[in-house]
Protein backbone atom coordinates (compact mmCIF):
# COMPACT_ATOMS: atom_id res chain seq x y z
CA UNK A 1 0.00 0.00 0.00
CA UNK A 2 2.82 2.33 0.82
CA UNK A 3 4.67 1.25 -1.89
CA UNK A 4 1.28 2.32 -3.94
CA UNK A 5 1.33 6.13 -2.54
CA UNK A 6 4.38 6.49 -3.26
CA UNK A 7 3.57 6.00 -7.12
CA UNK A 8 1.05 7.87 -6.72
CA UNK A 9 2.76 10.91 -5.37
CA UNK A 10 5.65 10.84 -8.46
CA UNK A 11 3.06 10.07 -10.79
CA UNK A 12 0.79 13.10 -9.70
CA UNK A 13 4.15 15.04 -9.88
CA UNK A 14 4.95 14.19 -14.03
CA UNK A 15 1.58 14.00 -14.62
CA UNK A 16 1.33 17.81 -13.43
CA UNK A 17 4.33 18.79 -15.79
CA UNK A 18 2.56 17.26 -18.34
CA UNK A 19 -0.02 19.06 -17.74
CA UNK A 20 1.62 22.16 -18.12
CA UNK A 21 2.67 21.19 -21.52
CA UNK A 22 -0.18 19.20 -22.81
CA UNK A 23 -2.34 22.78 -22.46
CA UNK A 24 -0.02 24.18 -24.80
CA UNK A 25 -0.85 21.73 -27.38
CA UNK A 26 -4.29 22.32 -26.97
CA UNK A 27 -3.70 26.29 -27.07
CA UNK A 28 -1.87 26.38 -30.43
CA UNK A 29 -4.55 23.22 -31.45
CA UNK A 30 -7.78 25.86 -30.51
CA UNK A 31 -5.94 28.99 -32.47
CA UNK A 32 -4.64 27.62 -35.33
CA UNK A 33 -5.83 24.03 -35.96
CA UNK A 34 -2.36 22.91 -35.84
CA UNK A 35 -0.55 20.06 -33.71
CA UNK A 36 2.60 22.07 -32.33
CA UNK A 37 5.32 18.98 -32.18
CA UNK A 38 8.04 21.87 -31.43
CA UNK A 39 6.62 21.96 -27.74
CA UNK A 40 9.55 19.50 -26.43
CA UNK A 41 12.25 22.17 -27.78
CA UNK A 42 10.75 24.76 -26.06
CA UNK A 43 10.63 22.49 -23.44
CA UNK A 44 14.38 21.92 -23.19
CA UNK A 45 15.59 25.45 -23.88
CA UNK A 46 13.51 26.59 -20.46
CA UNK A 47 15.50 23.27 -19.00
CA UNK A 48 18.75 24.82 -20.54
CA UNK A 49 18.03 28.28 -19.16
CA UNK A 50 16.99 28.00 -16.29
CA UNK A 51 19.95 25.86 -15.39
CA UNK A 52 22.36 28.72 -17.18
CA UNK A 53 20.90 31.65 -15.40
CA UNK A 54 21.13 29.94 -12.22
CA UNK A 55 24.41 28.26 -12.40
CA UNK A 56 26.41 30.78 -14.54
CA UNK A 57 24.67 33.91 -13.68
CA UNK A 58 24.37 33.30 -10.08
CA UNK A 59 20.48 34.24 -10.19
CA UNK A 60 18.11 32.84 -7.41
CA UNK A 61 16.10 29.75 -8.67
CA UNK A 62 12.78 31.94 -8.82
CA UNK A 63 14.26 35.17 -10.93
CA UNK A 64 16.42 31.98 -12.96
CA UNK A 65 12.64 30.70 -13.73
CA UNK A 66 10.93 33.61 -14.94
CA UNK A 67 13.55 34.71 -16.98
CA UNK A 68 13.64 31.35 -18.52
CA UNK A 69 10.20 31.60 -19.15
CA UNK A 70 10.24 34.93 -20.46
CA UNK A 71 13.22 34.10 -23.03
CA UNK A 72 11.52 30.99 -24.45
CA UNK A 73 7.80 32.81 -24.93
CA UNK A 74 9.57 35.32 -26.97
CA UNK A 75 11.36 32.74 -29.28
CA UNK A 76 8.24 30.62 -29.81
CA UNK A 77 6.29 34.15 -30.69
CA UNK A 78 9.40 34.48 -33.26
CA UNK A 79 8.93 30.85 -34.68
CA UNK A 80 5.59 31.62 -35.03
CA UNK A 81 6.18 34.49 -37.46
CA UNK A 82 8.88 33.48 -39.12
CA UNK A 83 8.50 29.88 -39.87
CA UNK A 84 4.22 29.37 -39.30
CA UNK A 85 2.71 32.56 -40.28
CA UNK A 86 3.16 31.79 -44.19
CA UNK A 87 1.63 28.46 -43.97
CA UNK A 88 -1.63 30.41 -42.91
CA UNK A 89 -4.28 29.50 -45.18
CA UNK A 90 -2.28 25.93 -46.14
CA UNK A 91 -4.09 22.88 -44.63
CA UNK A 92 -3.23 22.43 -41.32
CA UNK A 93 -1.53 18.71 -42.17
CA UNK A 94 0.70 20.77 -44.17
CA UNK A 95 1.49 23.26 -41.33
CA UNK A 96 1.89 20.52 -38.91
CA UNK A 97 4.62 19.01 -40.87
CA UNK A 98 6.42 22.24 -40.66
CA UNK A 99 6.43 21.90 -36.60
CA UNK A 100 7.93 18.14 -37.11
CA UNK A 101 10.94 19.78 -38.51
CA UNK A 102 11.21 22.27 -36.54
CA UNK A 103 11.51 19.85 -33.77
CA UNK A 104 13.93 18.06 -35.88
CA UNK A 105 15.73 21.23 -36.24
CA UNK A 106 15.63 21.97 -32.50
CA UNK A 107 17.12 18.90 -31.09
CA UNK A 108 20.15 19.77 -33.26
CA UNK A 109 20.56 22.94 -31.10
CA UNK A 110 19.67 21.33 -27.69
CA UNK A 111 22.49 18.53 -28.64
CA UNK A 112 24.79 21.54 -29.50
CA UNK A 113 23.76 23.38 -26.35
CA UNK A 114 23.95 20.19 -23.85
CA UNK A 115 26.61 18.60 -25.36
CA UNK A 116 27.40 15.52 -23.07
CA UNK A 117 26.57 17.29 -20.41
CA UNK A 118 23.94 16.00 -17.85
CA UNK A 119 22.60 19.07 -15.98
CA UNK A 120 19.99 19.60 -13.04
CA UNK A 121 18.27 22.33 -11.14
CA UNK A 122 18.17 19.65 -7.94
CA UNK A 123 15.77 20.81 -5.42
CA UNK A 124 15.79 24.17 -5.59
CA UNK A 125 15.25 24.55 -1.85
CA UNK A 126 17.09 22.05 -0.47
CA UNK A 127 14.05 20.27 1.43
CA UNK A 128 14.55 16.92 0.11
CA UNK A 129 11.32 15.27 1.22
CA UNK A 130 9.22 14.72 4.33
CA UNK A 131 7.54 11.11 5.92
CA UNK A 132 3.97 11.52 6.09
CA UNK A 133 2.34 8.94 8.54
CA UNK A 134 5.58 7.68 9.51
CA UNK A 135 9.12 8.19 11.07
CA UNK A 136 12.77 8.18 9.69
CA UNK A 137 14.64 5.47 10.68
CA UNK A 138 17.42 6.19 13.28
CA UNK A 139 20.18 5.03 10.64
CA UNK A 140 21.08 8.25 9.74
CA UNK A 141 22.08 9.45 5.94
CA UNK A 142 23.62 6.96 3.57
CA UNK A 143 25.54 8.87 0.76
CA UNK A 144 23.41 11.95 1.15
CA UNK A 145 20.27 10.23 1.00
CA UNK A 146 17.25 11.19 4.22
CA UNK A 147 17.03 8.18 6.39
CA UNK A 148 14.56 5.72 4.74
CA UNK A 149 10.84 6.01 6.17
CA UNK A 150 9.56 3.81 8.09
CA UNK A 151 5.49 2.78 8.52
CA UNK A 152 4.46 6.20 6.33
CA UNK A 153 4.83 7.44 2.88
CA UNK A 154 7.85 9.62 1.16
CA UNK A 155 6.81 12.80 -0.23
CA UNK A 156 9.06 15.16 -2.19
CA UNK A 157 9.23 18.54 -1.60
CA UNK A 158 9.72 18.96 -5.50
CA UNK A 159 6.37 16.65 -6.18
CA UNK A 160 4.36 19.00 -4.18
CA UNK A 161 6.30 22.02 -5.89
CA UNK A 162 5.09 20.85 -9.07
CA UNK A 163 1.89 20.23 -8.42
CA UNK A 164 1.11 23.73 -6.97
CA UNK A 165 3.25 25.16 -9.51
CA UNK A 166 0.50 23.77 -12.27
CA UNK A 167 -2.28 24.49 -10.46
CA UNK A 168 -1.51 27.85 -9.78
CA UNK A 169 -0.49 28.29 -13.94
CA UNK A 170 -3.35 26.85 -15.21
CA UNK A 171 -5.56 28.44 -13.16
CA UNK A 172 -4.30 31.93 -13.71
CA UNK A 173 -4.24 30.93 -17.24
CA UNK A 174 -7.78 29.82 -17.17
CA UNK A 175 -8.63 32.98 -15.62
CA UNK A 176 -6.94 35.57 -18.05
CA UNK A 177 -8.70 33.72 -20.54
CA UNK A 178 -11.89 34.34 -18.98
CA UNK A 179 -11.65 37.69 -18.09
CA UNK A 180 -8.98 39.81 -20.31
CA UNK A 181 -9.53 41.19 -23.57
CA UNK A 182 -6.73 39.27 -24.93
CA UNK A 183 -8.12 36.08 -24.07
CA UNK A 184 -11.66 36.69 -24.83
CA UNK A 185 -10.28 37.13 -28.76
CA UNK A 186 -8.20 34.16 -28.23
CA UNK A 187 -11.73 32.13 -27.37
CA UNK A 188 -13.68 33.99 -30.16
CA UNK A 189 -10.77 33.57 -32.34
CA UNK A 190 -10.75 29.37 -31.52
CA UNK A 191 -14.75 29.68 -31.81
CA UNK A 192 -14.77 30.61 -35.65
CA UNK A 193 -12.31 32.66 -37.08
CA UNK A 194 -13.58 34.31 -40.24
CA UNK A 195 -16.39 36.22 -37.59
CA UNK A 196 -13.22 36.80 -34.91
CA UNK A 197 -11.68 39.00 -37.99
CA UNK A 198 -14.59 40.42 -39.29
CA UNK A 199 -15.08 42.07 -35.57
CA UNK A 200 -11.64 43.30 -35.87
CA UNK A 201 -9.53 40.71 -33.87
CA UNK A 202 -5.88 40.45 -35.78
CA UNK A 203 -5.39 36.79 -36.19
CA UNK A 204 -2.08 37.38 -36.35
CA UNK A 205 -1.47 38.53 -33.13
CA UNK A 206 -3.70 35.85 -31.59
CA UNK A 207 -1.57 33.50 -32.97
CA UNK A 208 1.87 34.83 -32.18
CA UNK A 209 0.16 35.10 -28.67
CA UNK A 210 -0.54 31.88 -28.31
CA UNK A 211 2.88 30.46 -29.90
CA UNK A 212 4.07 32.90 -26.77
CA UNK A 213 1.75 31.15 -24.19
CA UNK A 214 2.79 27.59 -25.42
CA UNK A 215 6.19 27.91 -25.32
CA UNK A 216 5.98 29.27 -21.48
CA UNK A 217 4.06 26.33 -20.72
CA UNK A 218 6.71 24.15 -22.08
CA UNK A 219 9.17 26.20 -20.58
CA UNK A 220 7.47 25.66 -17.19
CA UNK A 221 7.62 22.02 -17.52
CA UNK A 222 11.09 22.36 -18.50
CA UNK A 223 12.34 23.99 -15.46
CA UNK A 224 10.44 21.06 -13.32
CA UNK A 225 12.02 18.38 -15.27
CA UNK A 226 15.14 20.16 -14.41
CA UNK A 227 14.39 18.98 -10.86
CA UNK A 228 14.74 15.90 -11.60
CA UNK A 229 17.95 13.95 -9.15
CA UNK A 230 18.77 11.82 -12.04
CA UNK A 231 19.69 15.06 -14.32
CA UNK A 232 18.88 15.91 -17.60
CA UNK A 233 20.23 15.60 -20.84
CA UNK A 234 19.53 17.04 -24.40
CA UNK A 235 17.86 14.06 -25.14
CA UNK A 236 14.80 14.53 -22.69
CA UNK A 237 13.28 16.43 -24.74
CA UNK A 238 11.78 13.76 -26.18
CA UNK A 239 9.90 13.37 -22.59
CA UNK A 240 7.68 16.22 -23.48
CA UNK A 241 6.31 14.17 -26.20
CA UNK A 242 4.50 12.24 -23.40
CA UNK A 243 2.24 15.37 -23.37
CA UNK A 244 0.77 14.43 -26.53
CA UNK A 245 -0.83 11.30 -25.46
CA UNK A 246 -2.33 13.37 -22.88
CA UNK A 247 -3.80 15.88 -25.09
CA UNK A 248 -5.25 13.31 -27.06
CA UNK A 249 -6.83 11.26 -24.36
CA UNK A 250 -8.18 14.61 -22.74
CA UNK A 251 -9.36 15.74 -26.01
CA UNK A 252 -7.66 18.06 -28.50
CA UNK A 253 -9.58 21.50 -27.96
CA UNK A 254 -9.94 21.01 -24.16
CA UNK A 255 -7.89 22.52 -21.50
CA UNK A 256 -9.87 20.75 -18.62
CA UNK A 257 -8.88 17.85 -20.62
CA UNK A 258 -5.19 18.41 -21.17
CA UNK A 259 -5.16 18.80 -17.54
CA UNK A 260 -6.79 15.62 -16.65
CA UNK A 261 -5.06 13.71 -19.45
CA UNK A 262 -1.67 14.75 -17.72
CA UNK A 263 -2.59 13.17 -14.53
CA UNK A 264 -3.54 10.29 -15.90
CA UNK A 265 -0.44 10.15 -17.82
CA UNK A 266 1.84 10.58 -15.02
CA UNK A 267 0.03 7.79 -13.01
CA UNK A 268 0.01 5.38 -15.26
CA UNK A 269 3.49 6.04 -16.19
CA UNK A 270 4.33 5.88 -12.55
CA UNK A 271 2.45 2.76 -11.70
CA UNK A 272 3.57 0.67 -14.51
CA UNK A 273 7.33 1.52 -13.87
CA UNK A 274 6.57 0.35 -10.13
CA UNK A 275 4.35 -3.09 -10.74
CA UNK A 276 5.68 -4.29 -14.13
CA UNK A 277 8.93 -5.42 -14.16
CA UNK A 278 7.46 -7.89 -11.03
CA UNK A 279 4.07 -7.99 -12.44
CA UNK A 280 4.49 -8.91 -16.50
CA UNK A 281 8.16 -8.82 -17.33
CA UNK A 282 7.90 -10.22 -20.81
CA UNK A 283 6.68 -6.69 -21.61
CA UNK A 284 10.59 -5.69 -21.49
CA UNK A 285 12.39 -3.00 -19.18
CA UNK A 286 11.23 0.74 -19.60
CA UNK A 287 7.59 -0.51 -20.87
CA UNK A 288 6.55 2.60 -18.56
CA UNK A 289 8.13 4.97 -21.12
CA UNK A 290 5.50 2.80 -23.83
CA UNK A 291 2.57 3.01 -21.56
CA UNK A 292 1.44 6.64 -22.23
CA UNK A 293 0.86 5.68 -26.01
CA UNK A 294 -1.34 1.99 -25.11
CA UNK A 295 -3.54 4.28 -22.61
CA UNK A 296 -3.62 6.87 -26.05
CA UNK A 297 -4.64 3.32 -27.67
CA UNK A 298 -6.87 2.52 -25.75
CA UNK A 299 -9.26 5.20 -24.92
CA UNK A 300 -9.40 6.34 -28.79
CA UNK A 301 -10.99 3.02 -29.33
CA UNK A 302 -13.97 4.06 -26.92
CA UNK A 303 -13.83 7.89 -27.24
CA UNK A 304 -12.35 9.01 -30.67
CA UNK A 305 -12.73 12.99 -29.44
CA UNK A 306 -10.79 11.71 -26.03
CA UNK A 307 -12.79 11.96 -22.98
CA UNK A 308 -13.49 15.71 -22.89
CA UNK A 309 -12.76 16.87 -26.81
CA UNK A 310 -15.90 18.28 -28.79
CA UNK A 311 -17.42 16.13 -31.12
CA UNK A 312 -17.27 17.10 -34.64
CA UNK A 313 -21.09 17.43 -35.82
CA UNK A 314 -21.42 17.23 -39.99
CA UNK A 315 -24.36 18.18 -41.02
CA UNK A 316 -25.62 16.43 -44.86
Amino acid sequence: MIEFAESLVRGTGLGAMYSLIAVGFVIIFRATGVMNFAQPVFMILGTFLSYTLTGAAGLPFAVAALGAVASVAAIAAATERIAMRPMVGRPPFSATLVTVGLFAAGLVVANKLFGPDVITSGDPWGLGSFCLGGTRAETGTVAGLAAPCVGGVTVGYVDIFKVVSAVVIVGALLLWLDRSRYGLAMRATAADQETAMAQGISAGTIFSLSWALAGALAACGGILLGTAPGGVAAAAALVALKALPATIIGGLDSVKGAVVGGLIVGWAEALTKTYQPDLAPWLGANFDVVMPYVLMFAVLLVSPYGLYGTKEVQRV
